[in-house]
């Protein structure tokens, strides 16, 4: 008899770029209970991985873009799975998609937990010059993703290098 196809249970890793003058790390460490919504995202690849594979327990790479400097600055926890994003239907919301229906959710996001903040930020350059993490998705010219998936040994170099 042939076995049952399982979902996997175990931990993935990822990294999810914020502005930090939009929502920093510092914004996630001050929300009640160090935990928010990661809502507003409108590109179909990231949606599809917020709503199918990012999974509670799910450890994040918190990389801060458009800033200076560009880089990790800390980690977080996925704390809630996938669920429609609410800010899409909102007309008073930054992130209001008029094409979004309740009833058929387009957009989804995922609730995250603060876990620690760097001394310093793990930045590009290093990132660029580690054996490991030179290779991330995110070093990759052009790609302009909000959300990537990160291997354990890249997040394991990311920590490294930042000295946790």
């Amino acid at each position: 008899m042939p076995k049952k196809k399982t979902e996997s249970t175990e931990r993935r890793y990822w990294l999810f770029k914020s502005e930090a003058d939009c929502f920093s790390i510092d914004d996630l460490k001050a929300a009640p209970k160090k935990t928010t919504f990661w809502d507003g995202v409108r590109n179909y690849q990231v949606r599809n991985m917020l709503r199918d594979d990012v999974k509670k327990g799910d450890l994040v790479l918190y990389y801060h873009s458009n800033s200076k400097p560009l880089g990790v600055v800390g980690t977080a926890e996925v704390v809630k799975e996938g669920y429609p994003d609410h800010t899409a239907y909102d007309p008073k919301e930054d992130h209001y998609d008029p094409k979004s229906d309740p009833e058929d959710p387009r957009w989804f996001m995922v609730d995250v937990k603060f876990r620690s903040k760097y001394d310093e930020a793990v930045t590009r350059d290093m990132l660029k010059d580690h054996p490991v993490t030179s290779g991330m998705m995110v070093m990759q010219k052009g790609s302009r993703l909000s959300i990537t998936p990160v291997t354990a040994e890249e997040f394991a170099a990311v920590e490294e290098l930042a000295g946790q």
